[in-house]
């Protein structure tokens, strides 16, 4: 165990590193030249390089420490040593790249593959315990006190980002900044949350016995049983509780509505799986 463990940390060091490179080759070679921005403190950090011709590298790390500082009691000092570790290592890779040759002059292009690019570096860096950005440890700490969530907080940072770019260099730029940006997001989803989707479902019948055999029958996977309660009858009910690929959905929908037309599903977006099984079925 010790031993795996060992071999585990190597392995997201090195994956956090692989993220760190692509996220400053996305940078360097496609958004920077280009003048195509990132939200975040990414995006701060490329517009104060512009206006005021400090190394970006070198902005990055420093405008971050406040953050990692706010989020070393919150988040804890995994977290932010992994984030350090990252953003440093982010930070050596844009210095490296800094006199590389842009790869294109073409904005579309320039900012598809760099937020791709860029993207997958977060995205890595993300899966294996960190991240390159501070202005979320500090919507952590906001969305704990407003009635906003994470996201929107994040977003209402990033329209003020766009927006000084738009308004320093100009609105083309801000709208592929915003191109950029969705493609980043999408990659970063991508790599955290995986190409193999799985959906939750529950299943309330009064049928559950003949459904979740048939369900084992037909789809070759087991099923969970739920003791519920009405809450309005009070009466006691059994739960089917079921994760498969995106794919088996409609197949477990037809199952449970032949056997029971008036069964009620719900259908969940599951982000991870872990434990026997994974991925495929769900555990008795």
């Amino acid at each position: 165990m010790k031993k795996n463990g060992i071999w585990h940390f190597l392995l997201a060091i090195a994956l956090v590193q692989l993220g760190a490179f692509l996220a400053a080759f996305g940078l360097a070679e496609f958004l920077v030249p280009n003048r195509i921005f990132d939200g975040g403190v990414v995006g701060v950090s490329m517009i104060a390089s512009y206006l005021f011709k400090l190394p970006l590298g070198i902005l990055v790390l420093v405008i971050n420490l406040p953050f990692l500082g706010i989020g070393w009691k919150l988040l804890g000092r995994k977290f932010v040593l992994t984030a350090l570790y990252a953003i440093a290592s982010l930070s050596l890779w844009l210095a490296l790249l800094h006199t590389a040759p842009e790869l294109t002059k073409d904005l579309f292009l320039a900012a598809i593959f760099g937020g791709m690019v860029l993207g997958l570096g977060v995205g890595l860096i993300i899966r294996n315990g960190g991240c390159l950005d501070g202005t979320e440890i500090l919507a952590i700490i906001i969305a704990k006190r407003v009635a906003f969530s994470l996201g929107e907080i994040v977003m209402f940072f990033n329209v003020f980002i766009f927006a000084a770019a738009g308004l320093i260099f100009g609105l083309e730029r801000a709208l592929y900044s915003v191109v950029a940006y969705i493609v980043a997001y999408k990659a970063i989803d991508l790599i955290v949350e995986g190409l193999d989707e799985s959906k939750s479902i529950f299943v309330i019948s009064e049928r559950t016995d003949e459904i979740s055999k048939a369900i084992m029958d037909e789809m070759k996977s087991t099923v969970t049983i739920i003791k519920g309660m009405g809450g309005y009858s009070k009466k006691e009910t059994d739960i089917i509780y079921m994760v498969v690929q995106r794919l088996e959905v409609p197949k477990a929908k037809e199952i449970a509505k032949r056997i029971d037309p008036g069964a009620f599903l719900s259908i969940h977006n599951v982000h991870e799986v872990v434990g026997r099984n994974v991925g495929r079925k769900q555990v008795d």
